[in-house]
């Protein structure tokens, strides 16, 4: 059995980084270790890797630690600079790296820097510990900018950087909280832009066949990846008119047998569901191959028009008995080039 080592989020490196540089505002010597609480109640310590400054200004970094997850910010310098305020309050500021909200929806209102409530919760009791006066504090991520465009900020409009995240301050190895976060966020920045009819795609195949066959708002845009059970769960709920699924049947087909968690770990090969579904088509006698893409490869044109809009029906319910049948759904189906294989609903809100 694995024992996945924890780390801590961009949050609780901001907290650490942030009392690191109070302490020396403050006019004490800089501290080699800082004790920060978490949202649970608990502290952990952590070395900044710098802290310099004077009973004017101060600043201090934390690196980035995230364990044995995958994180785009393993490794990344955490910086907050801070300064004496005019005011009583803790205020924060976005600096290099860190991106700006621009669009209603999430958790903090559009113009503010992009650092969600816990971190800023975070913040301001390691800062409070220190001094009881108001203190300016900025939050940087050298390179975040650049970091940002492999995260989901662009879409949920944070934009010029990252998102200083965490709700329980540790980071869990290849948990899905994150992404199910972030999906929500999605979900909430629809919402809150108008939008009623939203196109749900698994990747970057289906995103840039949704692009290119239809006209979606960036807002109506959401790549699900591989949570559809939770995404189709979460819209239920929603007052939306109508719903449209884009992508390419090898993830989209797992839906008709039932995996609702399309990761390949947590799911089968969607070749056998399509090679079934193909049997039952008169005339149509499918060859198996390894991959999706491949059992279409190998038919002509009519017959791949024919499984593949048998296919799209198939998934099409799947996903209306998913949500309830709350609203209408259509499916669109393409290939790994972008190229539309086969469609079942009615797709002319999206047109």
């Amino acid at each position: 059995m694995n024992s996945w080592r924890s780390g801590y989020t961009t949050g609780t490196c901001a907290a650490a980084a942030a009392k690191a540089a109070a302490i020396v505002l403050c006019g004490g010597d800089p501290p080699l270790q800082v004790d920060v609480p978490l949202p649970n109640g608990t502290h952990v310590t952590l070395s900044p890797v710098f802290v310099r400054g004077d009973t004017a200004s101060a600043c201090a970094a934390v690196r980035k630690d995230a364990g044995d997850d995958p994180d785009v910010t393993d490794g990344c310098m955490v910086t907050a600079s801070v300064e004496w305020s005019h005011e009583s309050e803790i205020a924060f500021s976005a600096g290099e790296g860190v991106g700006t909200v621009t669009k209603p929806g999430l958790s903090i209102p559009p113009g503010e820097p992009a650092i969600n409530p816990v971190p800023r919760a975070m913040i301001r009791e390691a800062v409070r510990s220190v001094t009881a006066r108001g203190v300016h504090v900025t939050i940087s991520i050298p390179g975040g900018r650049a970091l940002a465009e492999k995260t989901f900020n662009p879409r949920l409009g944070v934009q010029g950087g990252l998102s200083i995240l965490g709700t329980s301050g540790i980071v869990r190895p290849f948990s899905t909280d994150a992404l199910r976060d972030a999906l929500t966020c999605a979900l909430s920045v629809a919402v809150a832009c108008g939008v009623t009819s939203p196109v749900f795609v698994p990747g970057r195949i289906g995103e840039k066949a949704a692009k290119a066959l239809f006209r979606p708002t960036p807002e109506q845009l959401i790549e699900v990846g591989n949570e559809w059970g939770f995404m189709l769960d979460s819209v239920k709920v929603i007052p939306f008119q109508r719903l449209l699924v884009v992508g390419h049947p090898g993830k989209l087909a797992k839906l008709i047998a039932g995996w609702w968690d399309t990761h390949s770990s947590r799911s089968g090969s969607a070749v056998p569901a399509v090679m079934d579904l193909g049997r039952k088509i008169p005339g149509l006698v499918p060859e198996h191959s390894a991959t999706v893409e491949g059992v279409f490869q190998l038919l002509g044109e009519s017959e791949r028009s024919r499984l593949a809009h048998e296919l799209a029906s198939a998934v099409r319910k799947a996903v209306f008995e998913r949500v309830q049948g709350r609203f209408p759904v259509a499916v669109t189906l393409v290939n790994m080039q972008g190229v539309l294989l086969g469609e079942d609903g009615d797709t002319a809100a999206w047109r």
